[in-house]
Formats: C-alpha cells, sequence, structure tokens
C-alpha cells in the first residue's frame, strides 16, 4: 500500500472541527472528484468518487472512533484504503491540528502514473485546505454526532 499525509492547522475550535468531520454526508462540498457520502449506520459509508478518471464505488467501516481525537477508518470495494484522521487543539483553545494518513492502492495504469508524479498526495492535501475554509466559513458545524466507534482494525495504524 502507498500512504499519502497531510497536516493543517485550523482556526477553530477543536469541537467545532471534530463535528464537522463527522457529517461525511457533507464531504463532497470540499472533496475533489466526491461524488456522494451516503452514512448506512453508525459505522458504515458508502463512497461514490472518480479517481484516476474512473467512476468507484466502495464502502468505509469505521474501526475507531473516539469524540474529539480520532476517526479510524478501512474501506473495501473498488478503492482499498486504510485511513486515520487525528484532531488536535493548536496551541490554544480556539485552533485545531488536523493530521490525517491515508493508505491507499492503486489499481489501474492511469492511479499508478497519478500517484507517481504526487497527484493522491496533491488532490488529499487540497482536500484538507478546502476543508478548512469550509469550516472556518461557517458560525457552527453543519451537525454533529459524538458517538464511539472501537473494533480491532486489521491495519490502522
Amino acid at each position: 500500500m502507498k500512504r499519502v499525509s497531510c497536516s493543517i492547522v485550523v482556526d477553530v475550535p477543536v469541537a467545532a472541527v471534530y463535528e464537522q468531520w463527522t457529517q461525511f454526508e457533507e464531504f463532497p462540498r470540499f472533496m475533489e472528484g466526491v461524488e456522494s457520502v451516503r452514512q448506512l449506520d453508525d459505522s458504515t459509508l458508502q463512497w461514490v468518487a472518480e479517481i484516476g478518471g474512473r467512476r468507484k464505488e466502495w464502502d468505509a467501516h469505521i474501526t475507531e472512533q473516539t469524540p474529539y481525537e480520532v476517526i479510524a477508518w478501512e474501506g473495501f470495494g473498488d478503492s482499498s484504503n486504510l485511513g486515520r484522521v487525528f484532531f488536535e487543539p493548536a496551541g490554544n483553545d480556539l485552533r485545531t491540528t488536523v493530521d490525517l494518513t491515508i493508505d491507499y492502492e492503486t489499481d489501474s495504469v492511469v492511479e499508478a502514473v497519478g500517484d507517481a508524479v504526487g497527484f493522491v498526495e496533491s488532490r488529499v492535501c487540497e482536500d484538507l485546505e478546502r476543508f478548512k475554509e469550509f469550516i472556518e466559513s461557517r458560525p457552527s458545524p453543519t451537525g454533529a454526532w459524538s458517538g464511539e466507534v472501537h473494533e480491532p482494525s486489521k491495519g490502522n495504524r
């Protein structure tokens, strides 16, 4: 698996940043290429996106979710991936560091070439920048979920 990691400081308190991130169905508003994310239950998401010029569909299962700290997942289907996002106060209660790591497989020549030239890392980091702009422009999150998920994972680190 390949790995991409990005980090950003958001000028919003950690609770609001985390609460917005839990609104998975809002992801297409700031993630390029993501057509839809549908939350099927507390720990299952159904994704549709364009990757490397191809439409892909996959499910992601949340394996760990600790409110205001971390969300981790495993993706299955057209796009195999693992990921983890951490939320930490950044220096004061008004700023938050968001650290995102995604492990993924490329499954076509186009995806492999895109990965080789840094396309995946660029897209993920730009999506994180768009998330920052999205949350900083709002008076409050579009919703919140503070439930917990703790399941053994095959590969999240």
